[in-house]
């Protein structure tokens, strides 16, 4: 704690004492109001300015607050959390939660020794529970910024310069926020497909899809990336007819092949079906059914797809836009991403950008990262994020979760590697609970053993991961986690038998 404080004094001395200069433009830092928060206007002036309050921004303004900078932060959802927390990451995993536990009373229950008649679905119920986590959450954050002493409004911004940000705020009127530095961290909107429109009724986006007022007999989910997955999983556990159309020929392109197949073998079992290697030509939603017209994707007959509901899913892009980037000259790239250096420093001096608008995995915790590394940086200290050794997590059940490379990256690169697996079958835990399905893989570089990537598929392998990330942030290798003590019985130590796999043999296999 004394260090930490200790760095933190420094932090802010150096801070106090820095000037910056680049060619004509030169900036001189004060704290000496850093504990003075009023409501940010045309008269004062901010050491850091945060636009969006997602988990990139609003995790940066709070960070640059315990560094002791004034902060503001504007958000114009009018509530915090971003994407993520409102019609995302949040909502989404306690629908998954609540089909989950459907499906298991369905399924499952009996074998356990519980019976239970008539099991029937309260979809309201359902969503209200879910609108609850969004409220409990997006209230949180305001506390954590009221306790940090961040400036929150409520509103839309636009640039009028490197320096000054022109509010439009939820309550009517305009303000002006003025800041040494800015940070953009306004996200990503759901990617449209030519000819399709979103109505968010029978044609919807991930956002629709969480807010569903019936279940579709039939749900047609147009590609096969984590979130498609997701949504369709949670429907299909609740009643619904899944097909999954992807214009790719294998689900999820980012997994590893081998964990791939398995897991695509996963989700047929549990009734989804899937269309690779198919395109979507038009949409007809002139009849009570929304008709799609499909054809292979190399080309070749047609043929036609029915649905109730129809789930857009092909990805997300940068919301840049309207933010009066123009203006100031920020540079983008050709789908709106902001070119940033190592410091998250754009073109133009004192702004910088983070999350999903610049280049890199759309991921809500690496937009986290991002924040806080940024902040670091404007401080004076030392930011750092490894986008190699970011997990990623598939939260169907079983989840899947990856860290660092895939076995075929690793053949790419020319590297000479050992492969150690270890199926939950042969996990206590896993039996005990009867949900052994999936598989630990680990890759290691063959001479030095150290730790390349690490793929899991089981049921809580978003949890599983975290040990996987730690070992290769620190150049683990499997012997390294292979004797390390993990207890007993726990799904954990499937990684440590696949790690015994990797550079020997495992025990319980």
């Amino acid at each position: 704690m004394a260090m930490a404080n200790l760095a933190r004094k420094k932090a802010i001395n150096l801070f106090n004492n820095t000037v910056i200069s680049s060619g004509a433009l030169r900036y001189s830092y004060s704290l000496s109001s850093t504990f003075s928060r009023g409501f940010a206007s045309g008269s004062d002036e901010n050491d850091v300015v945060v636009i969006g309050g997602g988990p990139g921004g609003y995790v940066a303004a709070i960070k640059a607050a315990q560094l002791g900078l004034k902060t503001t932060c504007i958000e114009k959802r009018g509530a915090l959390g971003g994407t993520c927390l409102n019609v995302g990451c949040i909502p989404s995993k306690a629908l998954l939660h609540s089909s989950h536990m459907y499906h298991e009373a369905k399924t499952s229950f009996a074998k356990h020794g519980v019976k239970l008649d008539n099991v029937e679905i309260d979809l309201a119920a359902m969503m209200g529970q879910k609108d609850k986590a969004i409220s409990t959450l997006t209230k949180g954050i305001e506390g954590l910024f009221k306790k940090n002493k961040v400036t929150y409004i409520k509103g839309h911004g636009k640039f009028l310069s490197p320096s000054e940000i022109s509010v439009d705020t939820l309550e009517g009127g305009t303000t002006v926020v003025k800041g040494k530095n800015i940070i953009i961290a306004t996200g990503s909107d759901v990617k449209g497909l030519p000819g399709i429109t979103i109505d968010e009724k029978r044609i919807v986006s991930s956002t629709g899809a969480l807010s569903l007022t019936e279940i579709p007999k039939k749900l047609t989910v147009i590609g096969a990336g984590y979130i498609g997955l997701e949504m369709g999983s949670v429907w299909a556990r609740l009643g619904s007819e899944v097909t999954v159309v992807e214009f790719a020929p294998a689900i999820v392109p980012s997994m590893d092949g081998e964990i791939r197949k398995q897991f695509q073998r996963s989700l047929e079992k549990q009734k989804m079906k899937f269309m690779l290697n198919t395109k979507v030509m038009a949409v007809d939603t002139t009849t009570d059914v929304v008709k799609l017209t499909l054809e292979p994707a190399s080309g070749g007959d047609q043929s036609i797809l029915e649905a109730d509901v129809v789930l857009v899913s092909a990805g997300r892009n940068p919301f840049t836009s309207g933010l009066g980037l123009e203006t100031i000259g920020v540079e983008t790239d050709k789908i709106g991403r902001i070119p940033v250096d190592e410091r998250f420093a754009t073109n133009v001096n004192g702004v910088y950008a983070i999350g999903d608008v610049i280049p890199g995995p759309m991921l809500a915790h690496k937009a986290e990262e991002d924040g806080v590394a940024c902040v670091e940086f404007i401080a004076g200290l030392h930011g750092h994020v490894d986008y190699d050794k970011v997990p990623g997590v598939v939260y169907t059940h079983p989840e899947v979760a990856s860290v660092g490379k895939t076995e075929e990256q690793v053949k790419e690169m020319g590297i000479s590697y050992r492969v150690g697996k270890f199926p939950m079958l042969g996990n206590s835990r896993a039996k005990s609970i009867d949900d052994a399905e999936g598989v630990v893989k680990i890759i290691a570089e063959k001479e030095t053993d150290k730790i390349l990537g690490v793929h899991i598929m089981c049921s809580n392998a978003g949890e599983l991961i975290h040990e996987a990330a730690l070992a290769l942030t620190y150049g683990a290798s499997s012997e390294d986690i292979a004797r390390t003590c993990h207890a007993h019985p726990t799904l954990s130590e499937a990684v440590k038998e696949a790690a015994m796999a990797t550079y020997d043999k495992a025990i319980h296999i």
